[in-house]
């Protein structure tokens, strides 16, 4: 299953590939790219995972994200079961505003799995 949000017309002109391994991490941590580039997250574990930026870790102008396509981080943390990105699945997002942008696996968030997108 493709989740897709924040896409422009369902496309963009470069993507960037964030997997999700049986570590409980995010590879790369850091991922940069262009405004309007899309990032896609590939879950590559034996487990479910989330995709949830921390509200107070975006761009003051910029939309929320998160696995399940939920408005913000308190809907993303109450319907867990409804973002989860099950083994083999993705989760993509195109960002169109520049800036820096943390995100975190719900479930695996106090073993450290976090993230970040670089928009320049």
């Amino acid at each position: 299953m493709l989740t897709t949000a924040g896409c422009l017309n369902g496309l963009s002109s470069s993507s960037q590939t964030v997997t999700m391994p049986d570590s409980h991490t995010f590879e790369p941590k850091t991922a940069t790219i262009e405004s309007g580039e899309t990032v896609t997250w590939t879950n590559e574990s034996d487990i479910q995972h989330t995709v949830t930026a921390y509200e107070d870790e975006i761009p003051e102008e910029a939309t929320y994200f998160a696995s399940g396509d939920f408005e913000s981080e308190s809907v993303a943390r109450n319907r867990i079961a409804e973002g989860l990105i099950a083994p083999g699945e993705n989760y993509e997002y195109t960002f169109d505003q520049p800036g820096t942008y943390g995100y975190y696996c719900i479930p695996h968030e106090s073993s450290g799995m976090v993230g970040t997108v670089r928009v320049e």
